[in-house]
């Protein structure tokens, strides 16, 4: 997944298709100016799995962009209500996941950083792209089962059902529509569970284009940024994905961790009894998510570190892993907890970077409503 800045207004529309390829930002000409959106859930503190998975990749993308790209990088507190919330630890979990972006390298004078709540545009846009979007559409959305079952901790999706499903649960791919759409992005990371939302989305814009015409096309078709994305999994459990959700505090590595206890995560993580080191996800899952984390802390190909391995044990792999990931994380951990208490400035952030946003998609919106004869 899972959200406004700058002066210029015309984007280039890429055309619309319905192919993979279409999704890839490797169709579009690197020469254009693109506007990038991302949006991450306030959770408080990400994990590993949140950090190898996206907001790494949210700080190269920084890193490597054109001078005249934009980047939008969104806290989503509306997203986050789709399941229930306790006010006090959803209010701190915010700033604590404002803190770590800025901890791990985001700009907020390069990027624009910002909580979604503070842009109405986002709800306004969502209320109307609802009004042309088809139910059936949203059945066919297959995420909904998956957060609810990872909500509750089940074993599978069949553990859950429609009864457990409320209506912003069941429309947020449009609001997370209208996160993109709300500042004419071009180009969106996202990872291969969210692809099906992004083809949402852009159905959407080509609908509101088409519907309600103009002498040009108001929202362009975005793509997909494809990004390496690591899938890291429970320490505990190497059949999940590492999550929050789960009950045990060592199947995952908080940023926040200490050295000792990422030593002592590690060393507990479950493996398998076969001799020696080998990638294979499907009879070694364990043992292969230690060396895909071990890979992506040296960002090199998982394949090439496994070969180092042969023949060595599961204690000298886990020892290279706990201090791979400490010498990653050091640095963002140090400066997290220095922001973390800086309140002031913390707020001042946010508050620029909504201003900032509120910038780009109110001119975005005033479009709209001309369209749609609201003005």
């Amino acid at each position: 997944m899972l959200s406004s800045c700058c002066k210029h207004l015309l984007l280039n529309v890429i055309p619309r298709t319905t192919t993979r390829r279409a999704l890839s930002s490797s169709s579009v000409s690197r020469t254009a100016r693109r506007v990038v959106f991302s949006g991450i859930q306030p959770t408080g503190v990400p994990h590993l799995g949140n950090y190898l998975g996206a907001l790494s990749n949210w700080v190269k993308l920084q890193r490597t962009a054109a001078p005249e790209d934009e980047l939008f990088f969104s806290i989503v507190g509306w997203h986050a209500l789709t399941l229930p919330q306790e006010p006090t630890s959803l209010a701190k979990s915010r700033r604590e996941l404002l803190a770590t972006l800025l901890a791990i390298g985001l700009d907020p004078k390069r990027s624009v950083i910002f909580h979604q709540d503070h842009n109405q545009s986002h709800t306004e846009l969502a209320w109307i792209l609802n009004c042309i979007t088809p139910i059936g559409k949203l059945r066919r959305m297959t995420t909904w089962k998956s957060r609810l079952a990872t909500s509750r901790n089940a074993n599978d999706e069949s553990e859950v059902d429609e009864s457990m499903l409320n209506a912003g649960l069941f429309t947020y791919p449009v609001l997370q529509a209208a996160d993109i759409l709300a500042y004419r992005s071009t180009h969106v990371p996202v990872g291969e569970d969210q692809t099906q939302h992004l083809e949402l989305c852009r159905d959407l814009a080509d609908t509101f284009n088409r519907t309600f015409k103009s002498s040009s096309p108001l929202f362009p078709l975005p793509s997909q940024i494809n990004t390496t994305s690591r899938r890291i999994l429970s320490l505990k459990d190497p059949s999940s994905k590492m999550s929050k959700s789960s009950p045990d505090l060592q199947s995952r590595i908080l940023l926040t961790d200490t050295g000792a206890q990422i030593q002592s995560k590690i060393r507990a993580a479950v493996t398998d009894s076969i001799a020696g080191i080998s990638y294979d996800p499907i009879a070694r899952p364990g043992t292969s998510n230690l060396l895909t984390i071990l890979a992506a802390c040296t960002d090199e190909d998982v394949a090439d570190v496994a070969k180092r391995y042969e023949g060595k044990g599961h204690g000298h792999l886990k020892a290279d892993v706990a201090a791979a990931v400490e010498e990653m994380i050091k640095g963002p951990r140090a400066e997290f907890e220095k922001l973390r208490h800086e309140t002031a400035y913390l707020d001042q952030v946010a508050k620029d970077g909504a201003e900032r946003a509120m910038e780009r998609s109110d001119r975005t919106m005033k479009v709209v409503r001309e369209r749609l004869g609201l003005h």
